[in-house]
């Protein structure tokens, strides 16, 4: 399981999009990761510095992911929200809460 330790995985957004309630500009993240499978204490960083940080699970994939991907969900202002962080070639997935 990913979560035993501290973990991380870079990732880049080509637009803005909401982690919990910290909208992130586009860019390339970092997002680090410690706790259980159902308490994760998730932050995302930027140039060494933490701009958001958020309460998120871990969920197993059927496969590991080809590649790493944020899984988005368009919210009623038209900001993507994102709901999920996969991570190329792991087998499960960072899942983040909704508003």
């Amino acid at each position: 399981m990913l979560a035993k330790e501290s973990h991380s995985g870079s990732f880049t957004t080509t637009e803005k999009v909401k982690v919990g309630s910290t909208v992130l500009p586009p860019g390339s993240y970092k997002a680090e990761w410690s706790g259980s499978a159902d308490n994760v204490k998730l932050s995302i960083v930027s140039r060494g510095k933490t701009v958001a940080s958020i309460d998120a699970t871990i969920k197993a994939l059927p496969q590991p992911s080809p590649y790493t991907a944020l899984v988005t969900t368009t919210l009623p202002d038209n900001t993507k929200q994102v709901s999920e962080i996969e991570f190329d070639h792991h087998s499960e997935a960072l899942v983040l809460p909704g508003e």
